[in-house]
C-alpha cells in the first residue's frame, strides 16, 4: 500500500502571499520512494493524497511586531493610529525594538503630517500629537486592529479555546491577510480510490503563526526639472505626460547568490525565492515604469516567473543570458540581464547581445601572442553580456518641425564583472560596450540609455569613462594591465555625450530635492550608496543617458542610511535584493530638422 514517510516544508515561517509547497516523501509497495502529487485524477497503485489546510485561530487576539515579524507585538504606536497609517506598521515587540527603529519609523509621522498640511488641516497640532510617543501594552489594552477579519465558515473543531478553520484542500496553500498572527496546520492522508476511505495514520504539520509580508515605505519620485511642481510626484497616481518616459535599473540578487552563508544576517525566509519574488515583483509592478531593467535575472526565473508576471502587467520582455564557459552549475539557473517595455508606450524595434567572451577571444587573437593567449583568455572571459535594445515610442514629443518622424531610443542593459581586482577587465569591458554604442548612434539619431550594476564605484576608472568620456592617463586604475589591453590610455574615449542621471540631484538647489542632496557623495555627484550589505557600502548601479538629447525630469528618491536597520543591511526583509532600484524620468529633446 501507498504510504506516507515524512511531511515538511522548507521554511516552518508563513507568509502572506508566499505559496507554501510541503515536501511529501511517499513509499511505494515495491518499496520504491516518490515524491509526486498523487492526486484523485491520477493515482498511484489504487491509491491518492488528500489535502487539507486549517488556520488555527484562539480566542485571544495576536498581532505581530513590523520590525521583527516573527515576534508578536506587545506595544503600539498611537501617532500612527491617529495619523491613519497602516495599522501593520504600528507595531513593536518591545520598547526597544520601537526606540532602535525610531529613525525609520519617524519618517511615516512626517509624511503623514505633510499630507495633513498639503490637505488644509491644522499641521501644528496634529505634530503635537506625534511628538509625544505613546505605545500601549498589549496586555492592558487590545490592539487596535483596523478592520475586522473575515473567516469562512467552515469549521472542523473547537477544543481548548481554539477554533480550526479549513482554508485549502490542495497540495499547496497561499497565506492571506486573515491568516495573520495565526498558525496553520497541514494535514495529508493516503486515500483509497475505490471507496474513497482514509487508509493509514494521517499526518500532519504545524507551521509558525503567518507573518505580512514586510513592504518598505513607498518611495518618491521628486522632480528635479526646475518646474514648480507639487512636493513630490506620487507613483501611483502617476500617468505619464505625452513626451515623457521612465526607466528603472535594478540587480534584483539572483537565487543563487542569496546564500545563508553570504547573507547570514538576513532571516532565512526573507532569503528564499518564494517570499523574495513576490516582495521584488510588487515593487516592480509599483514603479510602474515604462522600460525596466534587471540585472542577476536567473533564466528559469525569467522564464516561469518575471516573464509572464510583468506579461499581465502589459510589458514585453527580452533576455540575455550570460554565457557559460565559466559558470559551472546547471545551466537553468545561469543568470542574464532582462529588459521589459510596455507595449502600450514603445514597440520593439532591433536586439543587439554583446557577449564579453567573444570579444575577449578577437582581442587576444588579434593583440596577444600565442604563448599568453590561455593566461590572458582566463582573465578577460568572465561570462559577463549585455543586451542592448532599440525601442520606438508610441507617444510623440517630435515638434512641429518634424511632424511624424519616429521617435527611437537605445537602451543598454549590463552586469560588469564583480571581482575588485579584475580593474583592467571591468574597463575593457565598459570601453568595449561603449564602442559598440557608438556604432549605434553613428547609424541614427538615437537617444541613448546605459543602464546597470557596473560594479564600480563612482570615481574608479570606468565610471570616469562613462561619465567624462575619457580615462586620465594617470588613474590608478590603470596601474593593473598585466595584459596591456588598456594601452596606450589615449584609446579609452568615447564620443558619446552620457551624463549620469543622478547626478542632477547635485543641480537641485530647492524643495525636496534639496534633501536629496545629503544622500549624494559631493565629490562626484553620485549616490552614497546603492548596493548594500555588512560588508559593503557603496554605489554600483547607475543610469547614464545622452545629454543632447533626453533631460531628467525626476528621479526616484534615495535612500537614508538612517532608513536601513540598525541591526541588518540589505537585503532585509522589506527590501529583497542587496542593491536599491534606480529610475529617472525623462522627456526627449525638440527635434530640429537637419
Amino acid at each position: 500500500m501507498l504510504s506516507v514517510l515524512r511531511v515538511h516544508l522548507p521554511s516552518d515561517i508563513p507568509i502572506v502571499g508566499c505559496e507554501l509547497t510541503p515536501y511529501v516523501l511517499l513509499k511505494r509497495p515495491d518499496k520504491s520512494v516518490i515524491t509526486d502529487d498523487v492526486t484523485e485524477l491520477n493515482p498511484v497503485d489504487g491509491h491518492f493524497l488528500r489535502y487539507r489546510w486549517y488556520r488555527i485561530q484562539s480566542d485571544r487576539k495576536v498581532a505581530v511586531c513590523s520590525v521583527h515579524p516573527t515576534e508578536q507585538a506587545t506595544l503600539q504606536c498611537l501617532g500612527c493610529v491617529k495619523a491613519k497609517l497602516p495599522v501593520a506598521k504600528s507595531y513593536h515587540c518591545s520598547p526597544k525594538c520601537f526606540s532602535d527603529a525610531w529613525q525609520h519609523h519617524r519618517v511615516l509621522h512626517e509624511r503623514a503630517a505633510s499630507a495633513v498640511n498639503e490637505n488644509g488641516n491644522e499641521e501644528k497640532k496634529f505634530l503635537g500629537d506625534l511628538i509625544v510617543l505613546v505605545v500601549r501594552h498589549q496586555s492592558n489594552t487590545s490592539l487596535s486592529n483596523g478592520t475586522a477579519a473575515l473567516y469562512p465558515a467552515a469549521v472542523t473543531q473547537r477544543s481548548g479555546g481554539e477554533t480550526w478553520f479549513e482554508v485549502g484542500r490542495s497540495k499547496t496553500y497561499t497565506p492571506t491577510a486573515d491568516d495573520i498572527g495565526h498558525v496553520l496546520k497541514f494535514e495529508c492522508v493516503v486515500v483509497d480510490a475505490e471507496t474513497k476511505l482514509p487508509v493509514g495514520p494521517t499526518n500532519t504539520l504545524l507551521t509558525s503563526r503567518v507573518i505580512p509580508a514586510p513592504s518598505p515605505s513607498p518611495r518618491r519620485l521628486i522632480s528635479v526639472s526646475g518646474i514648480d511642481v507639487p512636493g513630490h510626484l506620487d507613483l501611483d497616481g502617476r500617468i505619464s505626460s505625452g513626451g515623457t518616459f521612465t526607466v528603472l535599473s535594478y540587480n534584483i540578487l539572483s537565487d543563487a547568490c542569496a546564500s545563508s552563508e553570504l547573507y547570514s544576517y538576513c532571516p532565512s525566509w526573507a532569503l528564499s525565492w518564494t517570499y523574495r519574488r513576490q516582495n521584488l515583483l510588487r515593487e516592480i509592478v509599483g514603479y510602474r515604469a515604462d522600460i525596466v531593467c534587471l540585472q542577476e535575472v536567473q533564466s528559469d526565473h525569467f522564464e516561469e516567473f518575471f516573464a509572464p508576471e510583468l506579461d499581465k502587467h502589459g510589458y514585453q520582455a527580452l533576455f540575455k543570458r550570460k554565457t557559460a564557459e565559466v559558470f559551472g552549475g546547471n545551466i537553468n539557473t545561469i543568470d542574464g540581464c532582462a529588459t521589459f517595455f510596455r507595449r502600450d508606450r514603445f514597440s520593439h524595434v532591433k536586439k543587439y547581445e554583446v557577449e564579453f567572451n567573444k570579444a575577449a577571444q578577437s582581442l587576444t587573437d588579434a593583440l596577444v601572442p600565442s604563448a599568453q593567449k590561455k593566461n590572458a583568455l582566463n582573465r578577460l572571459v568572465k561570462d559577463n553580456v549585455a543586451l542592448i535594445v532599440v525601442l520606438e515610442a508610441k507617444f510623440g514629443n517630435h515638434g512641429i518641425d518634424n511632424p511624424g518622424k519616429r521617435q527611437l531610443v537605445c537602451v543598454a542593459n549590463t552586469h560588469v564583472n564583480v571581482h575588485q581586482d579584475l580593474k583592467d577587465v571591468k574597463l575593457w569591458q565598459v570601453h568595449t560596450l561603449l564602442k559598440g554604442l557608438e556604432k549605434i548612434a553613428a547609424s541614427a539619431d538615437i537617444p541613448m540609455l546605459v543602464c546597470g550594476d557596473f560594479n564600480s564605484i563612482p570615481g574608479s576608472a570606468p565610471h570616469a569613462l562613462l561619465a567624462m568620456g575619457k580615462v586620465d592617463p594617470l588613474h590608478p586604475d590603470l596601474a593593473i594591465d598585466p595584459l596591456g589591453i588598456l594601452r596606450p590610455a589615449a584609446k579609452l574615449t568615447h564620443q558619446l555625450p552620457l551624463v549620469s542621471a543622478y547626478s542632477s540631484f547635485a543641480r537641485v538647489g530647492v524643495g525636496l530635492g534639496l534633501e536629496q542632496r545629503r544622500k549624494m557623495d559631493p565629490a562626484t555627484n553620485e549616490p552614497l550608496f546603492t548596493n548594500c550589505t555588512r560588508d559593503f557600502i557603496g554605489t554600483h548601479d547607475y543610469i547614464f543617458y545622452s545629454a543632447d538629447s533626453l533631460t531628467v525630469e525626476s528621479l526616484l528618491e534615495l535612500l537614508d542610511e538612517d532608513s536601513l536597520r540598525k541591526d541588518t543591511a540589505l537585503p532585509s526583509p522589506e527590501w529583497s535584493s542587496d542593491h536599491i532600484a534606480l529610475l529617472a524620468e525623462f522627456r526627449c529633446k525638440p527635434r530640429t530638422r537637419r
